[in-house]
């Protein structure tokens, strides 16, 4: 590698490629070569995909350690800012080719930035979202997954890329609890929400108007009517009911209220509202997230009330 040679003077030397008799879910995530670094031995670890979570990557560094107990470092193209700081807060040795080096067994940390260091406002995909909130509602603590799937009903490949996004953040944590997928966190329900804060995402995606008689179907509630039945709060003049499709109406839906006496206000969810309600309207931390920018200070009273028996329902359940 010309990069550690050239700007550390470290000599590089690889040596044979042999077979370490490692499992398939290890060869088939990784390329692997067995280098000395000025007469230290360690392992290249070279990801073939998407480098994995924090906590799956350490399972598989220590898998391969017990084939030889030598440093394994990453050989990366690129590293976001926030796994650059994940692989720092567990000691993982990395080298992004031009850009960082990071030997911790060596004493060595050196940094460029770039553009793929840049540090943008994550925010939570749908699914990861619904997961989260989920588990809040549950009580976080310790649930099996499986569970978790079924009642949410997504597909291998949404909970895959949310749990990951979730550990990433350092959210939520998995562990092997016998043949079962747990997830867990050491934060309680309301700690936890907080602190994913900045992560969450509005679910209203945006809103429409159409005419009552449209609504045919049993729509759950939300905006200042779910609000309403959450809190002393008013029942708004104009209803409000959330979806997470629109398409059917497409023909009669208008972007601007035209007639309070004859529409109601439709809100477009980024996921299902129903996978997390258990009422005729919307969850009430969801409902929070949608109306948090509310400067009303009756609407922030609401809120503060809902949320407040929201806690207390789900401590009861945990207890």
């Amino acid at each position: 590698m010309d990069y550690l040679k050239d700007l550390l003077d470290l000599q590089v030397q690889y040596k044979p490629t042999e077979d370490l008799h490692l499992p398939n879910f290890i060869i088939t995530r990784y390329r692997i070569r067995e280098v000395v670094l000025d007469f230290v031995e360690v392992f290249f670890l070279y990801p073939l995909t998407e480098l994995e979570a924090v906590g799956t990557l350490k399972t598989h560094i220590a898998r391969i350690q017990k084939v030889k107990n030598i440093p394994v470092v990453l050989v990366l193209d690129k590293l976001t800012y926030r796994q650059k700081e994940y692989l720092l807060r567990e000691r993982i040795p990395f080298v992004v080719e031009g850009k960082q080096i990071y030997l911790p067994f060596m004493a060595i940390y050196l940094q460029e930035r770039s553009d793929a260091e840049k540090i943008d406002k994550e925010e939570l995909l749908p699914a990861s979202q619904v997961m989260l909130l989920y588990f809040i509602y549950h009580g976080s603590g310790k649930q099996i997954m499986s569970k978790a799937v079924t009642d949410l009903k997504l597909t291998s490949t949404s909970v895959s890329r949310a749990v990951m996004q979730l550990e990433e953040l350092g959210l939520m944590e998995t562990k092997k609890d016998g043949v079962q997928k747990v997830l867990f966190s050491e934060l309680s329900p309301e700690e936890l929400f907080k602190k994913a804060h900045g992560y969450f995402q509005n679910p209203v995606k945006r809103t429409v108007y159409i005419p009552l008689e449209q609504i045919q179907d049993t729509l759950l509630k939300s905006g200042y009517s779910a609000l309403a039945e959450y809190s002393m709060l008013n029942e708004p003049n104009i209803r409000c009911y959330a979806v997470d499709s629109i398409s059917k109406w497409n023909s009669v839906t208008t972007k601007k209220l035209l007639d309070g006496q004859t529409q109601v206000s439709v809100e477009l969810w980024r996921y299902d509202p129903k996978k997390l309600s258990y009422s005729n309207s919307v969850d009430p931390l969801s409902l929070a997230l949608v109306l948090e920018n509310d400067a009303d200070e009756r609407v922030e009273e609401a809120v503060e009330e809902m949320l407040n028996h929201a806690w207390r329902r789900i401590d009861d359940n945990r207890n």
